[in-house]
C-alpha cells in the first residue's frame, strides 16, 4: 500500500467517530445541498482540520526524508484519496444566498 493511502486509512480509523458523523451529514448534503449546507459546513470544519493535520504529517515526513520536491504531488494524491471517500468535501465552507423575486403587478 502506498504511503498516502496508508495515511488516509490511519486518519479514518483514528478519527472514526468524527468521520462517521460526517459521513451521515455528507449523505444528506449530497441529496439536498440547500437544506443541509449550514450543518455540512459546521461538521466539515472539524473534518478539514483533521485532514489538513494528517496531510501535514505526511508531507513533513517526506520532506524530512529529502523528498521535499515531491511533497506537493503527494499532497494532491492524499487529497484525491480523501475525495474518493467524500466527493463533496470541496463544498465545505460554501455560503448560499437564496434568491427570490417578488411578483410585480403590471396592471
Amino acid at each position: 500500500m502506498t504511503k498516502y493511502k496508508e495515511y488516509v486509512e490511519r486518519m479514518l480509523s483514528e478519527n472514526k467517530k468524527a468521520f462517521e458523523s460526517f459521513r451521515l451529514i455528507h449523505g444528506k448534503y449530497s441529496t439536498d445541498t440547500d437544506k443541509y449546507q449550514d450543518e455540512f459546513n459546521k461538521e466539515g470544519e472539524k473534518i478539514l482540520a483533521i485532514v489538513h493535520d494528517w496531510e501535514n504529517k505526511l508531507c513533513l515526513q517526506s520532506e524530512k526524508g529529502g523528498y521535499g520536491k515531491f511533497a506537493a504531488g503527494l499532497a494532491e494524491k492524499f487529497q484525491a484519496e480523501v475525495r474518493a471517500f467524500f466527493p463533496m468535501i470541496d463544498h465545505i465552507g460554501l455560503k448560499t444566498n437564496t434568491f427570490s423575486i417578488k411578483h410585480i403587478k403590471l396592471f
